[in-house]
């Protein structure tokens, strides 16, 4: 019988340390969900330690998700590893991830300790951990980067202490496949005890290579688990793409010779969740869920496909979700045709009242356009989710005019903290005309560093889903808005950007 790759998804801890990209409890919730529809084998929900709520998004993550392991990040210190296991009291398989420091760069500059100091804070850190919960996993950071002998010494005396999995990150993606691969061989080979535990690898992408480097650190190395994102998401160019080693591993079989547990058919959808959820738009040329991916413009291509679809096809685009969105709803569906379409992708309303105003909120979107696709379904529920939370600014209602020759104007109806506020601007189109409307009763300051505007569904129908950027003090935040009218959609996302500047909680760095 082949091994077991364990397929752990790290996106709502390091993916959300990309820019922009952190998410709410509830957001969290709903993608961690998906991910056990997916089926993946570990969790990591979040980094207890750094936040209160990143706390309650752990622990409600750990009381709501029975399917899968839910694993908290943890630096080797007492009180993040207490925190992290109090978080995690609800898990049916809880898992503490702790990690220090280990490269001589790291240990000099960052934690000014010595090598001996990380030793033995490394131990005691396991030992406590074990203390709480049977499950620990211990990441050497910045490992790839490590003395080779210093790091045997550290990882055999943590695997003693009860690490039931060793994870060796290249934490600045400095790796090369073969190199990385031989780097965790050796390591396996040198550790008299290193049998006792799972080898795990986490790979980013800063030179393009974070899956090549996790598939080398499997077959090379005999790692069998992988850390990995959805879509790639991570801080600078991202991390190990979950999609793409996934269909790697299940589509070169031959080669890997691996069995995993992951629903294949469930990619797309949480894809898309994700997506929408950041404001990180997929690139369409993306491997696997990208639009393009499955997409035949040559002839000659087209002309194959049609008569043997394996002569350009290595894998079916159907086995990662892409016939799911098939199902179309509109005007005339029902409550029932709704629920169970959001039960379907993964969404679940807590109460009937906001199932009510999701359907109520279907149904106007019906009234405006003829078909309404998954997708649609997703940005619908994101928006409902946004207003449910008793934000500081809502999106009330817009108008606005635009004519060759003329400077655009644009009105505003909008609340803050309840109150409504009509404001009005020109600019130098409907948009900038609009933001500035908002901007000129707000006055938050903040600089506006992307804005981004992608089309829900391919068609001159479609919502359009606006990403606003925002950085103010220091801080960063996405703000995500969709809606038949760009110009409303950017109003939305400005306004999402605005409430997420609100929030002063503030985070704690957790492991690159």
């Amino acid at each position: 019988m082949a091994d077991k790759l364990i397929i752990f998804d790290t996106t709502l801890r390091d993916g959300e340390q990309s820019p922009g990209a952190s998410m709410t409890r509830d957001e969290k919730l709903r993608i961690a969900r998906q991910l056990e529809r997916l089926r993946v084998d570990v969790i990591e929900a979040g980094f207890a330690a750094s936040s209160n709520g990143d706390f309650e998004a752990v622990q409600t993550i750990a009381n709501a998700i029975k399917d899968a392991t839910i694993c908290s990040l943890a630096r080797a210190n007492d009180r993040d590893i207490s925190q992290a296991g109090l978080a995690l009291k609800g898990a049916n398989s809880p898992r503490i991830h702790t990690f220090i420091a280990t490269s001589p760069l790291h240990m000099e500059k960052k934690l000014r300790m010595t090598p001996d100091q990380v030793f033995e804070q490394a131990k005691q850190s396991v030992r406590f951990a074990r203390n709480l919960v049977a499950d620990v996993e211990f990441s050497p950071e910045d490992g790839y980067r490590s003395d080779m002998d210093f790091l045997c010494r550290i990882l055999e005396a943590v695997i003693t202490e009860g690490a039931t999995t060793i994870n060796v990150p290249d934490t600045v993606g400095y790796a090369i496949p073969e190199l990385y691969g031989e780097f965790i061989k050796n390591l396996r080979e040198r550790i008299p005890n290193s049998d006792k535990a799972i080898w795990s690898v986490h790979c980013h992408n800063d030179l393009g290579m974070a899956v090549a480097n996790s598939l080398a650190g499997v077959k090379i190395g005999g790692a069998r688990q992988v850390e990995c994102t959805i879509n790639g998401l991570g801080e600078r160019a991202g991390n190990c793409s979950l999609e793409e080693v996934v269909m790697a591993v299940k589509t070169r079989r031959d080669y890997f010779g691996l069995e995993m547990g992951i629903d294949t058919k469930h990619i797309l959808a949480v894809s898309r969740m994700v997506s929408q959820t950041t404001g990180f738009v997929v690139q369409p040329n993306k491997a696997v869920v990208g639009a393009n991916a499955f997409a035949h413009a040559s002839g000659i291509h087209q002309d194959g496909v049609l008569k043997a679809r394996d002569t350009y096809e290595i894998m079916r685009a159907e086995d990662v979700g892409w016939t799911a969105n098939k199902i179309v709803l509109g005007k005339l569906s029902g409550r029932n045709a709704f629920k169970q379409r959001l039960q379907d992708l993964g969404v679940s309303m807590e109460s009937e009242t906001e199932l009510n105003s999701a359907f109520a909120r279907f149904k106007e979107l019906a009234d405006r356009k003829s078909d309404i696709f998954d997708e649609d379904i997703l940005a619908l529920v994101s928006d409902e989710s946004v207003a449910s939370d008793h934000e500081k600014f809502g999106f009330v209602s817009l108008s606005q005019h635009s004519e060759t020759g003329e400077r655009p104007q644009a009105s505003v109806v909008f609340t803050i903290a309840g109150k409504e506020i009509r404001s009005a601007s020109d600019g130098n189109g409907p948009v900038d005309a609009s933001l500035k409307a908002i901007e000129s009763q707000v006055k938050s300051g903040a600089e506006m560093v992307l804005y981004s505007v992608n089309a829900i569904s391919g068609s001159t129908e479609s919502q359009g889903e606006v990403t606003v950027r925002l950085q103010n003090s220091g801080r960063v935040v996405n703000g995500v808005g969709s809606d038949p009218d760009i110009v409303v959609a950017s109003a939305k996302a400005y306004l999402s950007a605005l409430n997420k500047l609100q929030s002063k909680a503030d985070r704690v760095a957790a492991q690159g």
